[in-house]
């Protein structure tokens, strides 16, 4: 079982709700635990809903925890945070499923902003998700802005990805790699590197990098190895992208 902590948009194919419903067609068991209550992604126009509280968002994972989800969570996915209380939420629930859990597989999508928009949190928030969350994931998976916005690092290409990504000595999946005319991911941790990447789709449509998340941690939780899961996870999400075959290019950096 996995437990996310991110956002709910119910008629937008996002965030965590996206990743429960990709994690169930894998027939894997998920828990959402949601930040924002939306009805449609802000991106469209006004969303409809709003933040939940912090103390709600926490009294919610009490209950989680009370059902027994946190002793069984063999990983915990963070995505979108709207409240900086809500990132000390989060990093209590980590603590505890890792007391209840030691060999949970901790995931933090540090949900911040994007090329060409910039930060799109409050900057609080991005400072509690930097300060509290990074520091215990076992896996991060920021865009390229993003990781640029953690490190101070301007990164345009895979070799400035690598050296930002191990600068925060944590395995990191960095998705929207320029790749000449095409585009691609990075996953590295502190022994190995490798790029997967691929023609750019014409449009891509929000929710992308959550689905990623999401299928990556599944296939390393399902036993498969870093270059492996990277594989699939581009290549299942490029899939639903883009119609046809999509060839995946897959190498190894040094």
């Amino acid at each position: 079982m996995i437990l996310i902590l991110s956002s709910f948009v119910a008629s937008s194919p996002v965030g965590g709700g996206a990743q429960v419903m990709a994690l169930a067609a894998l027939e894997v068991e998920s828990v959402l635990a949601p930040t924002v209550l939306f009805g449609r992604h802000p991106g469209l126009g006004p969303p409809g809903g709003g933040a939940v509280d912090p103390a709600l968002f926490e009294g919610v994972l009490a209950g989680i925890e009370a059902n027994g989800a946190f002793a069984r969570a063999e990983g915990v996915i963070t995505g979108y945070f709207a409240h900086q209380d809500q990132v000390a939420v989060a990093a209590r629930t980590i603590d505890a499923v890792r007391a209840a859990r030691p060999g949970a597989l901790i995931v933090v999508d540090p949900i911040l902003g994007d090329s060409g928009k910039g930060l799109y949190v409050k900057a609080e928030v991005a400072r509690a998700i930097a300060d509290e969350l990074i520091p215990r994931a076992d896996l991060i998976t920021p865009n390229v802005w993003e990781l640029g916005y953690l490190t101070g690092r301007p990164v345009t290409d895979a070799g400035g990805a690598l050296g930002a990504a191990r600068s925060l000595g944590r395995p990191a999946l960095v998705s929207s790699i320029p790749v000449g005319r095409a585009i691609g991911v990075l996953w590295a941790d502190a022994r190995e590197a490798w790029l997967a990447s691929h023609k750019r789709a014409p449009f891509a449509p929000n929710g992308t990098g959550d689905l990623l998340t999401c299928l990556f941690a599944a296939a390393l939780l399902g036993g498969a190895a870093g270059a492996d899961a990277l594989e699939t996870a581009v290549g299942d999400v490029a899939a639903l992208v883009m119609p046809g075959a999509v060839a995946i290019t897959l190498e190894a950096l040094a």
